[in-house]
């Protein structure tokens, strides 16, 4: 007979703690540490991209892109993330005044992978919901030119809209910035 040992629940400052010296990122979903799995050559790609592009656009406006180095803190929910990408409008807002977990994104965006994809599409969502300035959520495809967009109405209700094909642009309403879908995937091998 196996027997099973009871998973060890962290408090927030061990798994703070352990963040800090660790050598891969895990999040963090009330006292249990998940480790973040590795990202292909073109999930990196796509990430660069939208950061050089998002980056560039912001030039004269009061936005400011992250990578998935800074933490979001997701307080409802005892959950903390590395989303792909995310933006902030203003200043950023800090949890506890950590300089290394902000809980004020407008705007995020997860890359796809096969691993992810349920959870990006479902718990993951359903936490950025919870964060009251988050209004835009971007999934984008690694092996297709396809991407989900969601905004918040000003009702309160996600709408989606999807974009499929590589000479579309898609508008990202909370930043004021239109993207050419092409420019998102340069240098993505499809193969």
């Amino acid at each position: 007979m196996l027997i099973q040992s009871p998973s060890k629940t962290y408090t927030l400052d061990e798994y703070r703690l352990l963040e800090e010296k660790a050598e891969f990122r895990s999040e963090y979903d009330q006292g249990k540490i998940i480790p973040m799995t590795g990202g292909t050559i073109d999930h990196n790609r796509i990430v660069r991209n939208l950061v050089r592009l998002l980056d560039t656009a912001f030039e004269e406006k009061p936005y400011e892109v992250f990578s998935s180095d800074l933490r979001l803190w997701i307080p409802q929910y005892s959950k903390g993330t590395y989303p792909d990408v995310m933006v902030i409008a203003g200043q950023p807002v800090f949890n506890d005044n950590r300089i290394d977990e902000v809980i004020n994104p407008c705007l995020i965006v997860e890359v796809l992978s096969k691993s992810t994809e349920s959870y990006d599409r479902g718990n993951k969502f359903l936490y950025y919901r919870s964060i009251q300035e988050f209004t835009e959520y971007v999934l984008i495809s690694q092996s297709d030119y396809f991407i989900e967009h969601y905004r918040k109405t000003r009702q309160g209700q996600w709408v989606l809209q999807e974009y499929r094909g590589d000479k579309i642009k898609i508008t990202l309403e909370s930043v004021g910035v239109s993207l050419v879908v092409q420019d998102i995937y340069s240098g993505v091998n499809f193969s």
